[in-house]
């Protein structure tokens, strides 16, 4: 099959790292998978690297434009982000091409007719959990299941170590997340969690790990209003971020929108306890004791989570080994991409035009 996949954000988050482990799943069972992106954008440039054929556009409307000139060169269009589902919806009198789209977030559609309208024309609707599928599920649809995946990585210890250097951590016991700063990350509520946990003790460092967002001023601010700032790091993007996984004593997430969480599940594969909210596919990922789960904006029990994973090795075992085997057997990048697949060889069949 010849598969285009559509991804078209600027920076790199947890849905343009799937979607690159879509695109080497499919290559490596012998497809042949090209990518429309934004000129410049973090994912046109890791694709690349990894070898595919990238066709970067300037902006959406040339996205549009070229997808309606070339996309009937494909036997199926995949659309990674609701933007791009959009457009391969716009331009399919032109392409005439089967149309996956998988939806990665779990928020209220705006307008319930427009967005109904627009799955209607999909072909495939696929969400990455439960909690993506219920918007779609309230206006009448039913989209299918795939969990996004996440690849064991190998640490680099030099990596680990020259992080550990550059933000003087050496021999500090280290709580982390890994979130940009937006509001539905809500930073703020992370921020005054480790303030409440600062007043009962001394012996951790809080690490922020992620670009910056809408919300960067403010959880600034609020980190020198309380006092946190040899507390509370701001270490920025980090290329390689899994490795640096490995070097923490806990996970904590405190977003109040969250369809996945993929962050979390990196946690599980480096043997990382988590604490999070409630939010989303977060109560999924984290249920049946695979990590602490608090309330949405509940500072006082992120804090209390945080302070007994540091403190209780037992409860730290049994998490991370209950944790660690849900990884592994129900986010496995090989079967995601085996499942996308089969979906793809139905559409490619069933629609009139296909190739090969």
């Amino acid at each position: 099959m010849r598969i285009l996949e559509l991804n078209f954000e600027r920076g790199w988050r947890g849905g343009e790292r799937q979607t690159l482990y879509c695109m080497r799943q499919f290559r490596q069972a012998g497809h042949v998978v090209s990518l429309i992106a934004r000129r410049g954008g973090k994912i046109a440039q890791a694709a690349r690297t990894d070898g595919f054929h990238v066709i970067e556009c300037r902006g959406s409307l040339s996205q549009g434009v070229h997808l309606a000139a070339t996309g009937g060169r494909y036997d199926v269009i995949h659309a990674q982000t609701a933007n791009t589902a959009t457009w391969a919806v716009l331009t399919r009198a032109c392409h005439r091409r089967p149309v996956v789209f998988t939806r990665r977030t779990d928020f209220r559609a705006r307008h319930d007719w427009r967005a109904r309208g627009k799955w209607r024309r999909i072909d495939w609707l696929v969400a990455i959990s439960e909690s993506a599928a219920s918007e779609p599920r309230r206006l009448g649809l039913d989209p299918a299941i795939i969990r996004s995946a996440v690849e064991p990585v190998v640490v680099d210890p030099d990596r680990v170590a020259g992080f550990l250097d550059e933000f003087n951590l050496r021999g500090k016991r280290l709580i982390g997340t890994c979130a940009a700063l937006i509001d539905d990350k809500d930073p703020l509520t992370m921020i005054q969690a480790v303030y409440d946990l600062a007043r009962r003790r001394d012996d951790f460092v809080f690490v922020h790990l992620g670009g910056g967002g809408e919300a960067a001023p403010a959880a600034r601010a609020l980190v020198k209003a309380l006092g946190l700032e040899t507390v509370y790091v701001f270490a920025g993007f980090q290329a390689g971020v899994e490795s640096l996984y490995s070097a923490l004593d806990v996970f904590a997430m405190s977003s109040v929108e969250e369809a996945l969480g993929s962050s979390v599940l990196d946690a599980f594969l480096q043997r990382v306890p988590v604490v999070s909210t409630d939010a989303g596919g977060l109560k999924e990922s984290l249920a049946d004791g695979r990590g602490i789960l608090c309330g949405v904006r509940d500072h006082a029990a992120l804090a209390d989570g945080m302070g007994r994973l540091l403190d209780d090795a037992a409860l730290r075992e049994r998490i991370v080994a209950q944790a660690y085997g849900f990884v592994r057997r129900e986010h496995d990048a090989a079967e995601m991409g085996r499942r996308y697949l089969a979906g793809f060889e139905r559409l490619r069949h069933s629609h009139p035009g296909s190739h090969g």
